[in-house]
């Protein structure tokens, strides 16, 4: 029995499996850190995770998560402004403002709220949002909010073309507002937006510069402080939007990092702040921890970069061709979607576990398994997953 609906979904997710796209969910029956019990599987290694700096299971963060929850309790049981914060959100808001170099931050649930209350809150009809090609999902779809709320203008400029965005700049200067949104890091491909000269570009027109640094926000910049900081130009990004669910502590959550004005103008008209509960007071204590730690531990972000470039020199020994980059995460391409997820589940059978991607999450034709290292990766972690890796790549003639 079922409706239409669930016998048309019924054929089209059969379908799914039958291109050999369909993706399975796997059980892990322990913390999140460099190897997993994983149900079915036995002891795996994770190289899939954004637990870039291995706090995911560490001793202070957990600490920090329980601390709070035996203080405040499990949550706000409503939004912020109706039933009362409690005080370790406005810490961890100052705390997170301080690490990436703004004057004020306000969490959210996730970055995708923070990004989605972006755009549709800034901006207004005499306003345009121009935004890099290669941008995440979630400032996609926040952009398209926008356009049908407040029926801003966009335009999207080639994938770091920066030609293309002064052109697109040059054409909008009858704007009230120009927003240039931009990723830190690009998630599918692991390289860096080049921020320097979208600075350049966003005095010369008057333009305002949003980044969104979530898969840099602990894992760039000699401290870790994200994609400005490796740049050279901490501190002058006027808004930069996180999360917490990946280098600082991996559970949930996210953030607009901006100037006192733009966050309480969030606070005020910012539709995920307004209605939505307050973050989980265990995850505000594990990412206020997170951040200490690692002010306190720097030494996590080099070993970070150590194992990402040892990874990568490696499987271009072994005849791999991964992208060329400077972040841990580390793309090897495969060309069509079956072949990646092929490759991802005999990795899988040897014991690594790392996703494969394809259409639509990438281009067609442009499949890849997406390798992300950690800085709680041992030498022998990454040795076993090479060796996975070089066995799988020959039985599949990949090398």
């Amino acid at each position: 029995m079922g409706s239409s609906l669930d016998t048309r979904l019924r054929s089209e997710l059969n379908q799914f499996k039958s291109d050999g796209v369909y993706k399975s969910l796997n059980h892990l029956d322990s913390p999140q850190d460099s190897r997993v019990i994983m149900e079915g599987h036995g002891e795996v290694i994770i190289l899939s995770s954004n637990n870039y700096l291995g706090l995911a299971n560490t001793r202070e963060v957990i600490q920090g998560g329980q601390d709070a929850l035996a203080q405040y309790g499990a949550g706000t049981s409503s939004v912020r402004f109706i039933c009362g914060t409690f005080t370790i959100h406005r810490d961890l808001e100052q705390a997170l403002a301080k690490f990436v170099g703004t004057e004020s931050s306000l969490t959210f649930v996730s970055c995708w709220n923070a990004n989605e209350g972006v755009c549709p809150t800034l901006l207004g009809a005499n306003d345009i949002v121009i935004s890099d090609q290669l941008n995440h999902a979630s400032i996609i779809d926040s952009i398209r909010l926008a356009k049908a709320l407040t029926k801003c203008a966009s335009a999207v400029y080639r994938h770091s073309d920066m030609a293309d965005l002064e052109d697109k700049l040059r054409e909008s200067q009858d704007r009230r507002t120009r927003l240039i949104f931009t990723d830190g890091i690009f998630s599918m491909e692991g390289d860096i937006a080049k921020l320097p000269d979208i600075v350049e570009l966003a005095r010369k027109y008057d333009a305002i510069v949003a980044v969104d640094d979530s898969h840099a926000t602990g894992v760039l910049g000699k401290s870790g402080r994200g994609s400005a900081e490796h740049l050279g130009v901490f501190g002058e990004i006027d808004i930069i939007t996180s999360t917490l669910g990946k280098a600082l502590g991996g559970a949930a959550g996210g953030f607009v990092a901006a100037s006192a004005e733009v966050c309480d103008y969030l606070t005020q008209r910012s539709r995920p702040q307004l209605f939505s509960n307050a973050l989980p007071c265990t995850v505000a204590g594990s990412a206020l921890a997170a951040v200490k730690y690692l002010e306190n531990h720097p030494e996590l972000v080099s070993t970070l970069h150590d194992n990402a470039a040892y990874f990568r020199k490696r499987l271009l020994e072994l005849g791999f061709k991964p992208i060329e980059g400077d972040t841990p995460i580390i793309p090897v391409i495969l060309g069509e979607t079956s072949k990646a997820i092929q490759m991802s589940n005999m990795l899988l059978d040897a014991g690594v576990f790392v996703t494969g991607f394809g259409y639509p999450v990438v281009p067609k034709g442009e499949a890849r398994v997406r390798c992300q290292v950690s800085a709680g990766h041992s030498q022998e972690d990454l040795d076993h997953a090479l060796s996975a890796f070089e066995k799988v790549g020959k039985t599949l003639d990949l090398i």
